[in-house]
């Protein structure tokens, strides 16, 4: 990552108000809102930000701005998952243990898309990290449910041999803009030191994107402040997913056409590197057996 690029985005940020997680969620909650992603490179961030209509805030928690996160994904042996977001198949699913990693919490994650073509997210907390290898007999329960009142062909057997395949890392900024003339209030997020990782031991490999940044918009049915200012400096909506796009940069031999613009514009100078088998990264993986105890004691009293 460039030092320098880095230390100005922080500083535009650290300029902004603040703003905590009820008034956020009071102001801007968009149950009914559009997404859009971009990719954006990081020496273009501190400008984006400087130019952010007065009022934008940023959320603070705990006097922290920039929150790390941590995502285990979960597919089966023949990557149902991964092969259903590539092919667009109606009917298709995510499974993730997702980490705050500053706050502690922690939710296992169930994303599935049935029939009418609507996104479904449900949760439930866990003390499961980024860094659990299993899902339990709970956990299986519970993705098994999900799957199967979404519609997805052979949901208990798709559940049952779910697998930690990749892991995800990166630092989360939220922000929140303010409503203008013809929109109403909007969120972003601004997702940065975005690592990949894949496989254990000799066989694991590392992927780290310094120089981009993942930005999120989520506005009403107008874009909001951060898309226009996005468009005024050139940068369109991606095709881009954490779990899809980084599967596809460390698989080259994978099937990627839905990501092949983002891979071909974005990655192809990420930098990629072997995973020691000696050393567990920085991915904290010491603590997982400990870990995953307690992940089994938090399902099973949550459910």
């Amino acid at each position: 990552m460039s030092t320098c690029d880095a230390d100005h985005a922080l500083e535009a940020l650290s300029l902004l108000d603040t703003v905590d997680l009820a008034g956020l969620n009071a102001e801007a909650e968009l149950q009914t809102r559009v997404d859009r992603k971009y990719l954006v490179p990081l020496s273009d961030l501190a400008g984006v930000i400087d130019a952010l209509p007065a009022g934008t805030r940023v959320l603070d928690l705990g006097g922290e701005r920039s929150l790390r996160y941590a995502s285990q994904y979960f597919d089966t042996p023949r990557l149902d998952s991964y092969f259903g977001a590539v092919h667009g198949r109606r009917r298709r699913f995510k499974v993730r243990a997702r980490s705050y990693l500053d706050s502690g919490g922690a939710f296992l994650e169930v994303k599935t898309r049935g029939a009418r073509s609507a996104t479904v997210k449900e949760r439930v907390p866990v003390s499961l990290d980024a860094t659990a290898d299993a899902l339990d007999d709970d956990a299986v329960s519970y993705a098994t449910e999900l799957l199967t009142d979404a519609g997805i062909p052979g949901a208990a057997g798709l559940a049952t041999a779910l697998v930690p395949v990749l892991v995800t890392r990166y630092r989360r900024t939220t922000l929140l803009l303010p409503a203008s003339d013809d929109s109403g209030p909007s969120r972003g997020t601004i997702d940065t030191e975005l690592l990949w990782l894949t496989g254990t031991g000799e066989g694991g490999r590392m992927l780290r994107l310094p120089n981009r940044v993942i930005v999120e918009t989520k506005s009403g049915q107008r874009a909001g402040a951060l898309d226009r200012e996005l468009w005024r400096r050139g940068h369109r909506p991606a095709t881009v997913s954490k779990y899809g796009t980084g599967m596809a940069a460390l698989h080259p031999s994978l099937p990627s056409n839905r990501w092949n613009r983002v891979l071909a514009r974005h990655f192809a100078r990420a930098s990629i590197s072997a995973v020691s088998a000696t050393k567990p990264t920085d991915l904290d993986a010491g603590a997982a057996a400990l870990r995953r105890r307690e992940a089994r004691r938090a399902l099973a009293s949550a459910r």
